[in-house]
């Protein structure tokens, strides 16, 4: 919890903001995401995307490479990878430069375009986690644990105990 406390202050984000955890147990992936009415929206796709001081603190403490991800559907998607604290890698993929593939007899191509989204940066990420992108598109919408940083509510589960609970 102090990470993610730490993550608020570095990323100037609102002292009400929570911190959100979701876990897709079968594949071991695991959403952490500051949470507030800043990070709602394609608004908060570009927050995130210049906000990362939790990813890059938990792969310093935890000594792991920590994946983040932002998805504005209009707009691009883009994989951040933080390893000891840094920018270790990633891409982003601006949707307007994509060439999408050709129509048949007048039908939009939708295999062609799945392939293409496989290799786009959110699809090599679901391959790395060996799961569909679509499961990571919609990991913000799985039931949760919202976790306040402020300390207000002296009964919050420990951090500590939910990730292990997941890793188990």
């Amino acid at each position: 919890m102090d990470l993610a406390r730490q993550a608020l202050v570095q990323d100037g984000a609102p002292s009400d903001t929570l911190l959100t955890l979701s876990v897709y147990r079968r594949r071991k992936v695991i959403r952490l995401a500051l949470d507030g009415p800043h990070t709602a929206g394609r608004r908060g796709a570009h927050w995130y995307s210049e906000h990362q001081a939790l990813a890059r603190l938990l792969s310093r403490e935890a000594g792991v490479v920590v994946h983040s991800y932002v998805y504005d559907p209009q707009e691009y998607e883009e994989v951040l990878a933080f390893g000891g604290g840094q920018h270790v890698g990633g891409e982003r993929l601006l949707y307007d430069e994509v060439e999408l593939p050709e129509c048949l007899d007048g039908e939009f191509d939708d295999a062609a375009f799945e392939q293409m989204q496989a290799r786009w940066p959110l699809g090599h990420l679901a391959w790395v986690f060996g799961v569909e992108r679509e499961l990571l598109l919609q990991l913000h919408r799985m039931p949760g644990t919202r976790l306040t940083l402020n300390g207000s509510e002296p009964e919050e589960p420990p951090l500590e105990r939910l990730l292990r609970g997941a890793a188990a």
